[in-house]
Parts: C-alpha cells; sequence; structure tokens
C-alpha cells in the first residue's frame, strides 16, 4: 500500500524559508553540560555549612563521576556516527554483489529458461556412482546426471535445462539431489545450487540480506560463496 500524498507540492520543501522564531526544544536541553555543573557546584559551596564543609575528596569524587559521565555520552555520540558510517559502508559494499552468482545452502536451483542452473556436490570422502537428480515442483525426476567417482572434496555441477527427452524445459524451480555409493552403501550427498543476486537490503537486525532470483532472501552471513557468473561444470 503506497503512502499518501497530501495537497502541498513536494517541490516545497526544497525551498528555503526563513527560519521560525520559535524552536520545538531538543533532548540536548535538557542535558546538564559543564557550565551547568559548575553553576551547581558554586552553589553548593556557597551555601555549605562553615562548621561542616564539603571535604576534597568528595568535591573531587563530584567532579570525576561527571567527568565519566560526560565521557560516556561523548562516547556514546561517537558510537552511534561510527555505526552509521558502518551501514553506509556495508551498502557500498553489498551493491557490488547484485549481478553476481552466489553459493548458498539450498538444493534448489532456479533455471530461467536459458541460463544452466550450476551449483556444488560437497564430500567427506570419495563416492562412486554419483548420480545428479533434477525434480521439477511437482516432485517428478525430470533429468538424471551421472557423475561418476568423485573423490573428497566440493565438485561444481551445471544442469543445461534439458529433460531426459533432450527438449529444454520450462522456467521454474528445480530440486537438485544427489546419492552414491559411500563405503560401499548408497548414500544421499550433500548438493549445493548457485543463485543470481538481484538486489540487496541494508540496516535491521538481520544485516545484510540478499534478494536472490526467484529463490527469495537470504542473510549474507549464509553465503559459502561468491562468483561473478557460471560456476563452471563436472556434469551437464
Amino acid at each position: 500500500m503506497t503512502d499518501k500524498v497530501n495537497n502541498s507540492s513536494l517541490l516545497d520543501d526544497l525551498y528555503w524559508k526563513p527560519e521560525e522564531s520559535a524552536k520545538a526544544a531538543s533532548k540536548d536541553d535538557a542535558r546538564l553540560g559543564q557550565e551547568d555543573f559548575f553553576k551547581l557546584l558554586t552553589q553548593q559551596l556557597s551555601m555549605q555549612d562553615p562548621t561542616k564543609p564539603v571535604e576534597n575528596d568528595q568535591m573531587i569524587a563530584q567532579m570525576t563521576n561527571f567527568t565519566m559521565a560526560e565521557g560516556i555520552t561523548g562516547l556514546s555520540e561517537q558510537f552511534e556516527k561510527f555505526s552509521a558510517s558502518m551501514t553506509s559502508n556495508q551498502a557500498l559494499q553489498a551493491s557490488s554483489l547484485i549481478g553476481r552468482q552466489v553459493l548458498i545452502p539450498s538444493d534448489t536451483g532456479y533455471f530461467n529458461g536459458s541460463k544452466p542452473v550450476e551449483g556444488m556436490v560437497a564430500l567427506d570422502q570419495s563416492a562412486q556412482n554419483v548420480t545428479l537428480r533434477v525434480e521439477n515442483e511437482s516432485g517428478q525426476v525430470v533429468r538424471t546426471v551421472d557423475m561418476g567417482t568423485l573423490p573428497p572434496g566440493q565438485h561444481k555441477f551445471s544442469w543445461d535445462g534439458l529433460g531426459a527427452d533432450g527438449e529444454p524445459l520450462p522456467a521454474g524451480d528445480y530440486k537438485i539431489t544427489a546419492n552414491g555409493r559411500v563405503g560401499g552403501a548408497n548414500e544421499d550427498l550433500v548438493a549445493l545450487t548457485y543463485a543470481n543476486v538481484e538486489s540487496v537490503s541494508t540496516g535491521g537486525q538481520r544485516g545484510i540480506v540478499l534478494n536472490l532470483e526467484s529463490i527469495g532472501r537470504i542473510d549474507f552471513k549464509d553465503v559459502i560463496q561468491i562468483t561473478n557468473g557460471g560456476g563452471g561444470s563436472s556434469g551437464s
């Protein structure tokens, strides 16, 4: 739902206006400064009991407490400025991710109708007869890819978007799973996919958030790898 625009022109805010004589009280108006402290201290000394003057250590303690409070306030203001600067810097860095591909902890890849779906199979140990299975949104296996025997490590794969009959499949999300023989038994393997970064969001408790093509939003801290484009291939 969009915000309503009032009757006055938005351009009116760009024109200079004379400063009004009456200003709303700011939060700083209620803050005691160093001058206020010394006024209070002078008043305290002028009204003290001559027979029981304030001890030196008490005066020093009061001045020390005020100095510490003033220092903490200044430190807090500097930290807020630093935080704002860091947020701006993050936004600038995050903008460089737009148009690039990121490897994410997901087995769902988006096929846009032309560009191959790429990803990786991660192995803790060697596996034989490694096979990729591509499933459509209905759970039907539309393509299998034989990757053979693979050693431990990360192995890239690429699916060209063709079905088992060699015909191109429609654009959409496809689930890619892997299976292989490990230690004499068939096991499901970890399959990860690349996704295209369409835009980024910064700020808030989540920090940098990537908006991925069709996949949705993901926190930048969950990204495994960043690439300039295609991730290569170990199968097709």
